[in-house]
């Protein structure tokens, strides 16, 4: 079955803006539901499929998440996400349709939290807890989002955009007892809002190379599309399985590798809060974990302690966020006799559309395209190409790109096939190979970095006249930020001042976006029309001699 088109008439959704600022149908990918377990009914919500139907398959006794202030079982994660519920309805007033921001650390509670916003007919926002209030009021702006819950730990910069915008007005903390008293008032029980399978779900933002914020929307059925895919055919997940990873649940990734797949398949979780090497590795060895997920950065960096610690229980290491190098394949394969999974997916897709496992892996290639969707490489005339030469890769299959209310959906979808911006080979077998990014992203670390966003946050310092950011090759990280500086009249161009401006973009937009490289200069390069042309700074870089910050 092959539907391209709006969503059916029904939804459960009173606040209607997510729905209303669809793109239009034309714009749409052409979406392929060919396979028997992605067609799902028309009323559909995906938390009563994730965990109201577990407990009521008998696995509420099961244990659904680890961490290190307890575990909960099916039933303890149903009651608190029920209880969280009726709090956001009647607390909070929260309807069907509304953003509800949810901001915290990987816990228990945040994936309590999502559930309950679902489970209300709401529309999950989750964010990186590393966001500043810049970034969170761009967001709240473009989402329309008045409703939030949030680690108090974490407040702060809500309530700084709460206060500079008109937005994020209803909120409310957990861990200081504000909402565990109101859970306590609410009743354990929550009648699930029917919602349609076509109805918004979540928002997930991803970054454009502007810096401009883009809202990807995905429905009650992407949710389960992802982990009736990835997790049913890539992973082969069951329910002695015991999952674990870095990534943020604001991330895609890590909403459906710690989150939709081991509770689709009624396996268990591990919430760690502070990902760090040692965290990593502890938890793997404590709760016998079977599947690792993380980006290459962090697999070179475990590779170094992974042989003082017993992972006799780890059978799958999954890899995604930027291309796994051949050498950090091979490396931790010699480390730990498990070859990395390496993952293609996009927030626009929402997760993993191209991967391979076992004996399928070919390291250095990215694999082939997962059950349900199929890929090409586009040239210049946006027809595909044959194997062997490079070009955009381009897919289609059960989930694609609709961004809200945004002029770029053009620029992603062609003629039906979503185009991520990365350029690729196909060999004679139809393996991807990786070639270069097509855009001007910079991925560090498994971190996509708008590099005008960090240029804008230099701009603001008093010193900095001019600047142009770029990403260089870094073994470590695969790509650092790099900028590119031209100081005022008078400013010294010293290791002091270029530590300033670290500290300083900080403090403005996101630690992680911060540039580990800074260089200073008498000119950028122009063009006659004014423009900077970087790519003679990628060139310069190569031999330049930049202060570097080698902290993590």
């Amino acid at each position: 079955m092959t539907v391209a088109g709006y969503p059916g008439i029904y939804t459960a959704h009173v606040d209607r803006f997510a729905r209303d600022n669809l793109p239009p149908p034309e714009q749409w990918p052409l979406f392929v539901f060919n396979r028997p377990e992605v067609r799902y009914p028309e009323r559909l919500n995906c938390a009563s499929v994730l965990l109201d139907a577990a407990v009521a398959e008998g696995c509420g006794g099961h244990t659904a998440i680890h961490s290190d202030s307890g575990s909960w079982s099916y039933a303890e994660l149903l009651e608190h996400a029920n209880r969280i519920a009726n709090v956001l309805v009647t607390d909070l007033g929260v309807v069907a349709g509304n953003r509800v921001l949810l901001r915290g650390f990987n816990s228990p509670m945040l994936v309590a939290c999502w559930l309950a916003v679902v489970k209300a007919g709401a529309i999950a926002v989750a964010t990186m807890p590393l966001l500043r209030a810049k970034e969170l009021a761009q967001i709240a702006q473009k989402a329309r989002i008045d409703h939030a819950l949030c680690d108090a730990r974490l407040i702060d910069e809500v309530l700084t955009t709460k206060h500079q915008t008109d937005w994020l007005s209803r909120t409310m903390t957990w861990g200081n007892g504000a909402l565990e008293s109101a859970m306590r008032r609410s009743s354990p029980q929550f009648m699930n809002v029917a919602t349609s399978r076509d109805d918004v779900c979540l928002l997930a933002f991803t970054s454009g190379t502007t810096g401009e914020p883009k809202a990807t929307v995905h429905f009650h059925r992407d949710v389960l599309v992802m982990a009736d895919i990835v997790a049913r055919h890539l992973l082969q997940t069951a329910p002695d399985d015991v999952y674990a990873g870095t990534p943020p649940l604001g991330f895609t990734f890590g909403l459906g590798a710690l989150l939709a797949f081991p509770l689709r398949f009624r396996a268990a979780t591990v919430m760690i809060e502070q990902p760090s090497v040692d965290a990593v590795l502890a938890a793997v060895e404590r709760y016998r974990v079977t599947s690792l997920f993380t980006a290459p950065t962090m697999y070179r960096s475990l590779m170094r302690s992974a042989g003082q610690h017993h992972l006799s229980a780890l059978r799958l290491s999954v890899s995604a966020g930027e291309p796994l190098p051949k050498a950090t394949s091979d490396a931790w394969n010699d480390a730990t006799g498990i070859r990395i999974i390496d993952g293609l997916g996009a927030t626009e897709m929402i997760h993993i559309f191209i991967s391979a496992r076992g004996a399928d892996i070919r390291p250095g290639a990215t694999g082939k395209p997962l059950p349900g969707y199929e890929a090409v490489t586009l040239g210049d005339d946006a027809r595909p190409l044959p194997a062997g030469q490079p070009g955009r890769l381009a897919v289609r299959g059960p989930t694609g790109c609709r961004y809200l209310a945004d002029k770029r959906q053009r620029e992603y979808v062609i003629n039906g096939w979503n185009v991520t911006g990365d350029t690729y080979v196909v060999d004679d077998d139809g393996y991807f190979w990786f070639q270069a990014r097509a855009d001007d992203m910079i991925v560090s670390a498994g971190y996509n970095i708008a590099g005008p966003e960090v240029e804008a946050a230099l701009m603001a310092h008093k010193a900095v006249r001019e600047v142009a950011v770029i990403g260089v090759p870094d073994e470590l990280r695969g790509q650092i930020v790099k900028a590119f500086v031209v100081l005022e009249p008078g400013a010294p161009g010293t290791p002091e001042l270029a530590h300033e401006l670290q500290e300083f973009v900080k403090t403005t937009i996101a630690a992680y976006k911060y540039p580990r490289a800074i260089e200073f200069i008498a000119n950028l390069p122009k063009t006659a029309t004014g423009k900077t042309q970087r790519f003679l700074l990628k060139q310069q870089s190569a031999v330049a001699q930049p202060r570097k910050e080698q902290s993590p």
